[in-house]
């Protein structure tokens, strides 16, 4: 991998940069800003979509399908992290001597060009939290450079090119990726043990979000979880600026009394009152996202009325407990949860709304995951009424380890286990009742059922 220093180089009007995948989520914002700043664009991607028909319309060519002499004339290659060393683009720069830079280190790159790069990380929340600060940073026009590893209705879309000194990204952990930016303001909602593909242990996880603490200039800031265990012991003694979050009254930021399902109180910076609000998204979840970003907006020096208004209008991000519609009477919402934790969250919080029966379809994410969570997995499906289990999504990965969500379903009493999506489907039209509340959730593909269930109850 090329380092920092030398993707600047390449990051300048006039350069040609080829980026392969560029239809992914974080890729066609990277291919739109690097093209906003005179650079020349082209890109590659294995299937046409919305993503790559915007591109093109934006004056950024877009070849459908991975081949050598899609780089023609490149000075320099990005990849998403989906490519590797085989794909024949980036097999065809290295043969040629052309450098090939990773996602994140452009990204990393770019925000160095804005005063205020905020960067908010946790393994569960990032997304609903960068998307809340971008409510905020546009209702105090601030005109922000926005990157949310998910759908935001204000957006329309997952992502912003503004024009102001300000810049908002989802900071995943993944590979170490935020390892590659330059935070001034570096979130850390909570951090468990996830991605086990990657990392070794808890341990290992702490470690790398220490690091991304670290990068933070000391005229910077990290705001923190204080109510998450691992998050405090990640950032025992550390020397910089830390502004703390959480329910409890020991945290400089937090709540007073809640009411309506968390979604209702006042926030507090110290024993001041900040401002209150009033929130369209519900469970405690929630509430510590709409915290975190309270405190990074104080910090800033964006007014509490101005973070009420905003807040006030945020009714979710995509796949963040998305009502999708209703199938025979039943309320059908979208949820992208595939930690046990988010699950947890998730399952809490409807449970909440008073529905006769709570549905659960889940997809789990990863057979490595699922292995390495499994009693989790088990404990917290049981909370729904129903668990309706779709196999396991592969994403990145072979099934080495021979797991099935057969198994999770012989430990789950009442549960029902299909290998297919559309069977999965079938049962819940079958089942679909009014009082009934069914969540399609996981990372991969479940979220299908949901729009096929919703479609077919306009048809």
């Amino acid at each position: 991998m090329q380092s920092h220093s030398d993707i600047r180089s390449f990051l300048k009007p006039g350069m040609h940069a080829h980026l392969v995948g560029i239809g992914g989520v974080s890729m066609r914002p990277l291919g739109l800003v690097l093209h906003s700043i005179g650079m020349t664009i082209t890109g590659s991607d294995m299937n046409s979509s919305v993503s790559t028909a915007d591109l093109e319309s934006q004056g950024i060519p877009v070849c459908i399908g991975h081949r050598a002499e899609n780089i023609a004339g490149a000075d320099c290659i990005i990849r998403t992290a989906a490519a590797h060393n085989d794909n024949p683009e980036i097999a065809a720069a290295r043969a040629q001597g052309i450098p090939v830079f990773e996602r994140a280190q452009a990204w990393g790159v770019i925000m160095q060009g804005y005063q205020n790069a905020v960067c908010v990380s946790g393994t569960h929340g990032k997304t609903t939290t960068t998307s809340m600060l971008t409510h905020i940073f546009m209702e105090a026009n601030l005109d922000p450079t926005v990157m949310i590893g998910g759908y935001l209705p204000l957006l329309h879309a997952g992502h912003r090119v503004g024009s102001g000194n300000t810049i908002v990204m989802e900071s995943c952990e993944y590979c170490n990726s935020f390892l590659n930016f330059f935070p001034t303001t570096a979130v850390i909602l909570n951090i468990d043990a996830d991605h086990l593909d990657f990392f070794k242990d808890l341990d290992d996880i702490e470690h790398s979000f220490r690091q991304f603490a670290e990068l933070v200039p000391p005229n910077g800031l990290v705001v923190a979880n204080g109510d998450d265990t691992n998050t405090a012991s990640t950032l025992r003694g550390y020397a910089g600026r830390l502004v703390w979050f959480g329910m409890n009254e020991t945290n400089q930021v937090h709540p007073g009394p809640m009411k309506r399902g968390y979604s209702s109180f006042d926030v507090f910076f110290d024993d001041t009152l900040y401002t209150h609000l009033e929130l369209k998204v519900v469970g405690r979840h929630n509430a510590l996202n709409a915290l975190a970003a309270c405190a990074v907006a104080h910090e800033m020096g964006i007014d509490g009325e101005t973070v009420r208004r905003a807040l006030a209008t945020f009714s979710g991000a995509g796949r963040r407990l998305e009502y999708k519609g209703t199938y025979h009477g039943a309320m059908v919402y979208d949820d992208y949860a595939h930690h046990p934790r988010e699950l947890h969250a998730t399952l809490e919080s409807v449970r909440a709304l008073g529905y006769q029966r709570v549905i659960c379809a889940f997809q789990p994410h990863t057979y490595t995951h699922t292995h390495a969570l499994f009693q989790d997995f088990v404990r917290e499906l049981k909370a729904a009424d129903l668990t309706v289990l779709a196999e396991i999504y592969a994403a990145r990965e072979q099934n080495t380890i021979g797991i099935s969500s057969r198994d999770l379903a012989e430990q789950i009493a009442g549960s029902v286990f299909f290998e297919t999506l559309p069977e999965v489907t079938d049962y819940l039209r079958q089942i679909a009742r009014p009082g009934d509340l069914i969540l399609t959730v996981g990372a991969g593909d479940i979220y299908t059922v949901a729009d096929t269930l919703t479609k077919d109850e306009t048809m």
